[in-house]
């Protein structure tokens, strides 16, 4: 059977000038249906029919066949049945072969994928109906105008969902049988539509066609490799979803390890794309089957094997908070709690890189009060060293005496409060809230804040509260940015601080009015919104 695909493309196009032979995405756009056609087995023969000597040489340097156009079928007025007509006809006369169907192949149609024309073909030789015209399913409530005014054309308002299938035609393709082509129409007597991808149906007529397909064709594959659990706390975890969160028009997906609970419970409640994974084996072979563009590995040091297995598996390779010889190897690591702590080109480190979520992004500090009326305590998703209750534990001894503060305690998902004996008591002023959604409005009403030396202290400094702060760990340790110059009293390693030193520190915090003014000025001077576009940058960057 001979199969011929006709690309028609004219060099004239007021809308967007020079259309068809633009560069989108870095290729011409008639690219892009030259290779679906290509990509298709069952078609015979390309050609490309056109009035314009650029196209001309774009086709010639495809290796596809070319037809000048006459004049008399270049003008704007003209529509494609006899230019398909034209273009076959000659063809036939070159080949000197007798054509059974022909395709046309709109070069406005870059989003169609060959797999999906190939489809489309495959039906239609199965199928005995004499033409194929590709359309898209998207239903509405439409309406219709004449002389008496609007009439809706729906019988019942329901949801999108329910309505009846409405079909637009795309112009990706146009498949009819031979016979049926004539200087006059290419339509057959026998019907059918082939139903498209949403996301493949774009026709570029305007200047928002063409901004939506590139920003399409620009879209890439990113794999989260991350896990979050009581050890390890959540921090990751909630680190990785406000990257995703900022790469909308990417496609996402999380992975994560099946052992570990509390992450997969996260992920879960934030409807996020995850499959799940028990070995690093079982990661590589997602990665090579789902075609990944970039991995973003959130899973602390990384050594030189994994990332160089992950290297020959996808195109970029970014890990975060890695002080693993991995790192050495990898595209990109992003180290926003160190300060230059590997010493590589390729290292981004510091508060410049560090990703705000949202709502930090849009709320504000509150203005200095002198007298301390709101304490918060929070430390993080799980609190592996229990930081939580030591200061519960003291709060509960300071209020016997005096209890004019109020203590907020937030905990994270992972941290069990009731099995710690941590309860709200409002006649001591205590409250417990567990997995808070926006924490920031806590926070903002917080004078003084008690917090573990993780993200959550770029938080605080966001807003200007006055912290003490007690390391979960002695890696955590090596984060630099709770000092004092910076507006933090940083008592060091949790575990080893006594109560008393507790007690101490914050009542001499309370009457320090003009340090906690000090303390809230050194946070604000730092500009933390701006790392999360400097960190999505380094992700999607091509090389």
């Amino acid at each position: 059977m001979n199969i011929l695909a006709v690309i028609p493309a004219r060099g004239g196009s007021k809308g967007i000038p020079r259309k068809n032979v633009r560069l989108m995405n870095g290729k011409p756009m008639i690219s892009y249906s030259i290779e679906n056609a290509k990509s298709c087995s069952l078609i015979t023969d390309i050609v490309v029919t056109t009035d314009d000597e650029e196209i001309l040489g774009i086709a010639k340097l495809n290796n596809v066949n070319s037809i000048k156009r006459k004049v008399e079928l270049a003008g704007d007025k003209v529509t494609l049945d006899p230019v398909i007509y034209d273009a076959v006809v000659k063809m036939e006369q070159i080949r000197k072969i007798k054509y059974d169907v022909v395709i046309t192949l709109q070069a406005t149609s870059p989003l169609l994928k060959g797999k999906t024309l190939n489809t489309a073909l495959e039906c239609f030789l199965n199928s005995g109906k004499d033409t194929y015209i590709s359309a898209v399913n998207n239903p509405h409530l439409t309406w219709s105008a004449n002389e008496s005014g609007y009439i809706p054309n729906y019988q019942k308002r329901v949801n999108r969902q329910e309505l009846p299938p409405n079909f637009i035609e795309t112009g990706a393709f146009f498949i009819t049988k031979r016979e049926y082509v004539t200087p006059g129409t290419r339509m057959g007597k026998n019907i059918s539509i082939f139903e498209v991808p949403e996301e493949e149906s774009v026709d570029i007529d305007t200047k928002s066609d063409w901004i939506i397909c590139e920003n399409v064709l620009k879209k890439k594959r990113i794999v989260f490799r991350v896990d979050g659990f009581k050890e390890l706390g959540m921090g990751h975890i909630y680190h990785c979803l406000t990257l995703a969160y900022n790469l909308t028009g990417h496609e996402i997906m999380f992975v994560l390890k099946e052992e570990h609970s509390e992450g997969i419970n996260k992920i879960k409640s934030s409807f996020m794309p995850y499959i799940l994974i028990n070995s690093n084996d079982e990661f590589f072979d997602f990665l090579e089957n789902w075609k990944a563009d970039i991995v973003v590995n959130d899973c602390l040091d990384t050594d030189k094997r994994y990332i160089i297995k992950l290297k020959n598996l996808v195109n970029r390779v970014i890990t975060i908070e890695d002080l693993g010889e991995g790192a050495t190897y990898a595209d990109a690591v992003i180290n926003a709690l160190y300060n230059n702590q590997l010493k590589l080109p390729h290292e981004y480190s510091g508060e410049n890189y560090v990703c705000l979520r949202d709502e930090f992004l849009i709320n504000k500090p509150k203005q200095f009060c002198k007298e301390v009326t709101n304490v918060l305590i929070i430390f993080g998703g799980t609190d592996p060293s229990n930081l939580t209750n030591k200061i519960y534990t003291w709060a509960k001894l300071f209020n016997s005496i005096d209890s004019k503060i109020k203590f907020t305690f937030i905990t994270g998902k992972g941290y069990n409060s009731h099995e710690q004996g941590i309860y709200s008591s409002e006649h001591e002023n205590i409250f417990v809230l567990n997995d808070v959604k926006r924490v920031s409005d806590h926070m903002k009403n917080a004078d003084i804040a008690f917090t573990s030396q993780g993200r959550t202290v770029f938080e605080l400094a966001s807003l200007g509260i006055p912290s003490i702060v007690l390391a979960q760990n002695e890696r955590e340790q090596l984060h630099t940015f709770a000092q004092m110059q910076n507006g933090f009293l940083n008592l060091g390693l949790g575990v080893n601080i006594s109560i008393e030193t507790i007690d101490a520190t914050f009542k001499w915090l309370v009457e320090a009015n003009q340090i906690r003014f000090e303390m809230r000025e050194l946070m604000l001077r730092h500009e933390l919104k701006k790392g999360i576009n400097r960190v999505i940058d380094i992700i999607i960057k091509e090389d």
